[in-house]
């Protein structure tokens, strides 16, 4: 029987099998893909403390190496299926597991467009990171879509690599910052697009265009690339069931991690928060393991 299972091996899945391995409970780790969640996309780290300055997947292997030091068991399996009767069941692409309780730290994956030509086209033309790809269209042409704090910082950081940026946004006004809305507003390189939506990303062996549909009328953009930024969805689709989430599917939990169900908690970019960095997902993958410490330790 396993003491706490961590769904997610990000900053707080990682984090939470820290605390709750130094808390000597037995902690088992689901990670279907790679640990570091969106951390390892991120070139360059400079506000997490202690760290200077350091890319995402370094920081995500320190994590990942210090986890695994003090034996914590990492599955790399992906889980399907939960279900609770007063033990949590987990079904993996491995097998069967049992725990007592459950840390939700699935983080969340970046939205799409949902447009033609965005998958056929994505990584060669299309992007989800500005600053992952931003230099490969040096003295280029690009077009991010977004209104947020996400598509102006980005359009910020191509202005100072690619020749032009367009900004497209659906609304009449950017929903970022004013700080940061007012930066784009004065920026010569940044021509704003905005009533737009995206319609389909044209090319051939590479993106060529973006087809815009603007208060009705069609407009055809010619560009190097598509910078998607319009947010993050979380998959907290088998969840539902055990989990309250609200309308945007994110799982509701407070400061404290805890959830609807007994034994249950969530941490990181998967639950509702304010705010979304690498430094507030291990914060909660910290106060997780430790409620669900007292959790186990109360029924004990």
């Amino acid at each position: 029987m396993i003491d706490i299972a961590i769904i997610g091996a990000g900053p707080a899945g990682m984090s939470a099998a820290i605390y709750g391995k130094r808390a000597g409970l037995e902690v088992c780790v689901f990670e279907g893909e790679l640990c570091g969640g969106q951390m390892i996309y991120t070139p360059e780290i400079e506000n997490y403390p202690g760290t200077g300055k350091l890319s995402g997947a370094e920081l995500a292997l320190n994590m990942r190496a210090q986890m695994l030091d003090l034996g914590v068991t990492l599955k790399e399996e992906r889980v399907t299926a939960v279900s609770y009767d007063g033990t949590y069941h987990l079904t993996a692409s491995g097998g069967e597991y049992e725990a007592r309780t459950l840390i939700i730290a699935n983080g969340a994956k970046r939205r799409h467009l949902g447009v033609p030509g965005e998958e056929k086209y994505s990584g060669r033309g299309v992007s989800y990171c500005a600053v992952c790809d931003g230099s490969l269209y040096k003295g280029k042409t690009v077009v991010v879509v977004g209104g947020g704090n996400t598509a102006c910082e980005d359009a910020l950081y191509l202005a100072n690599i690619c020749e032009k940026v367009y900004l497209v946004h659906r609304r009449e006004e950017l929903r970022a910052e004013k700080h940061l809305a007012n930066a784009v507003l004065n920026s010569e390189k940044v021509e704003k697009i905005l009533c737009a939506k995206p319609v389909s990303v044209i090319g051939d062996k590479k993106v060529t265009a973006i087809e815009l549909d603007i208060n009705g009328e069609k407009r055809l953009v010619e560009t190097d690339a598509v910078f998607v930024c319009i947010g993050l969805q979380p998959e907290n689709g088998i969840y539902a069931h055990i989990a309250e989430l609200d309308a945007a599917g994110y799982i509701v939990a407070g400061a404290d991690c805890r959830t609807s169900s007994p034994g249950l908690f969530a941490a990181g970019d998967t639950r509702t928060t304010a705010l979304r960095q690498v430094i507030t997902a291990a914060s909660d993958g910290a106060v997780a393991a430790t409620n669900a410490h007292r959790y186990i330790k109360e029924r004990s």
